[in-house]
Parts: structure tokens; sequence; C-alpha cells
């Protein structure tokens, strides 16, 4: 038998080589193409251990559903406003961990209404802890640079002044949970709704480009880590969402200033109302709905998130049919 040149073999061993390469390659093309896919998997939780989906108060006919108030002082006018609907010992029980979640996300003063005004947030974590709160938590996760917004809103000192905790948004403090919607699945939430008792909902009543108005349900937002600005592409059906996963224990609706344009941020004073107003209530769809109608004379059903929460059983738009008192202290 002939013996191969040099050569011969040289080549032999190259083309070998060639094709362990190729090999090679493919593995590692495939293996990096299933890591990918998986990096690009949102990781799915089951919700956090003993997370209950509702921290509504149960429904009492003896007391409105909607509380609107107008006064002089806006600590006072808050106060009222929880009085009318039974008081905050109907919604605070003794030993209660109280979250109350205010508009916390602009670098704004509170003159510039882009935030729910301290005044409001002072007067409800009072409310809380006289009505036996073990802790009483003010959270919220913004948009601009968390403390230097805590501070400039003026919440972070009305925090300090109530004794409630301030906790703003930090990686650690966010579980990956199924939000069960349409839209929202597996999210980022924010830990210490998850923790709460209690939910006190704490909104700034403002314009918005997208969805017209920000209330209470958009107020939501706020909960939410990771890329939130992908949700503005289905925001209607995320807010109804949002409802249907968050059911507060009561809604305080901050407008004694009301942001009328040029919302969510706002910046111009001329775009600022002076309303002295502030409506509570235990049906965050009606109130969303009442607050469109009062401030910027929108029909309820005109606003497509507050007409999907409404067909999922989540309040009333027919506001004929709501229970509200109104009041001028």
């Amino acid at each position: 038998m002939a013996q191969s040149s040099p050569e011969q073999r040289r080549g032999r061993r190259e083309f070998v080589a060639d094709l362990l390469r190729a090999g090679a390659l493919a593995g590692l093309a495939g293996g990096a193409g299933w890591w990918l896919s998986r990096r690009g998997q949102q990781p799915e939780e089951p919700p956090a251990p003993g997370f209950e989906r509702s921290h509504a108060a149960a429904p009492d006919p003896k007391f409105p559903q909607l509380a609107v108030v107008r006064g002089q002082e806006a600590g006072a006018a808050v106060r009222r406003a929880i009085e009318e609907l039974g008081g905050m010992r109907r919604f605070v029980g003794r030993g209660d961990i109280v979250v109350i979640k205010p508009n916390m996300a602009w670098d704004r003063t509170p003159e510039q209404a882009a935030n729910t005004s301290p005044a409001a947030v002072l007067e409800v974590a009072r409310l809380a802890w006289d009505a036996g709160a073990r802790r009483v938590i003010v959270a919220d996760a913004g948009i601009n640079e968390p403390r230097r917004v805590a501070e400039r809103s003026g919440i972070a000192a009305a925090a300090r002044a109530a004794g409630a905790e301030l906790l703003l948004p930090e990686e650690s403090r966010f579980r990956i949970v199924d939000l069960g919607g349409e839209v929202l699945r597996a999210w980022p939430v924010f830990r210490p709704l998850l923790e709460a008792d209690k939910v006190i909902n704490l909104p700034a009543a403002k314009h918005h480009d997208l969805t017209g108005v920000t209330l209470g349900l958009k107020n939501w937002f706020g909960i939410l880590g990771g890329e939130r600005q992908r949700l503005h592409q289905r925001i209607h059906e995320s807010l109804a969402d949002l409802a249907q996963f968050v059911r507060p224990t009561l809604t305080v609706l901050d407008a004694w200033r009301v942001l009328v344009r040029n919302g969510p941020s706002g910046g111009n004073l001329e775009d600022v109302e002076l309303s002295k107003t502030v409506v509570a209530g235990t049906d965050a769809v009606a109130l969303d709905a009442y607050a469109a109608r009062l401030f910027w004379g929108l029909e309820p059903r005109s606003l497509r998130y507050l007409e999907l929460a409404s067909q999922r059983g989540l309040g009333r738009l027919d506001l004929e049919n709501v229970r509200r008192s109104e009041v001028t202290v």
C-alpha cells in the first residue's frame, strides 16, 4: 500500500480539524440561541405567599360610596371626606400594616400639582395611626430620581412628620408576580403593596396626554418596576389589568390643586387650578368617572380604560346610581 506524503497527511489532519471546529461552532451557536431565548423570557413566579388580590372594605349601605368635600384647609377636607365614608376605623384595624400609595413621580414642588400634596399624605397617615395601625408606610415607584422627588414634593417631610416609613424603589423591593391580566402577566411589583394588610390609594388629579386623565386607576402604575413604557402600547388594557389586580381599601383623590393641562408632569403654574376639593370613595371606577366629569367635563364612557374596568365588574360608571355625599367645610 502506497504511503501518504507529508503533504497528504497534513491535508487530512486539517480537514478533520476543520470538521471538529465546525461542529463545535454549531454546538456553541445552538447553546447560545437557547441561552438567549431563555434570557428573553420574563421569569415567572407564583403570586407572593399570602397575598390577597383584594384589600377592599366590605360594602356598607349606611355610607355613601363617594364623598366630595370642598373647604379651606386640605387636611381638614381629607379628614371630613373619610368621616363621610364611615371614618378611618371602618377601613383600618388595630395591628394593620397600612400602605399609602401617593403619586410621587415628578421632580416638582407642591404648587405645580404633579404629585400628591404633602398635606393629604400627612392627614391620611395620621388617621391610619389613630385607627390603630401597627405600621404606616408611604411608598411609590416614580419617574424622576426618587429621593429628590420625595424631598422636593414635600412628601418625605410629611411622612416624617406623621411618623410613617417612606420606602423608595430599590431592586430588592420588587418581586415578580403573575398579575393575571390581559396584558400584565409576570411583572415586578413593589413589595410594600404585597405585604400590606390595607392599601390606601392617594392619587393626584391630573391631565394625561395618553389616557385623558390620571386619577386613581392610573396611580397604580407606580407599583410596577421594569420597563413600564412598554405598557403604553396597550395602556387602557394595562390600567384595567391593574384595577383588577389591586383592589384598594380606600381611595382618596387629592384635587386640592388640579393639573388641568400638560400632564402628567406639568411644571407650569398656569396649568394648575386651585380647586380645594377632595374626593374619597370605595368604588375606584366611580371615583375616576366622577372626577373626570367634574374637572374636565369628560363623559366616563369616553375613557376607554374606565369602560374596560367597568365591563370587568370593577366598579360603576352609572354615576346616578352611586351613593354620594357632597359637603363644604
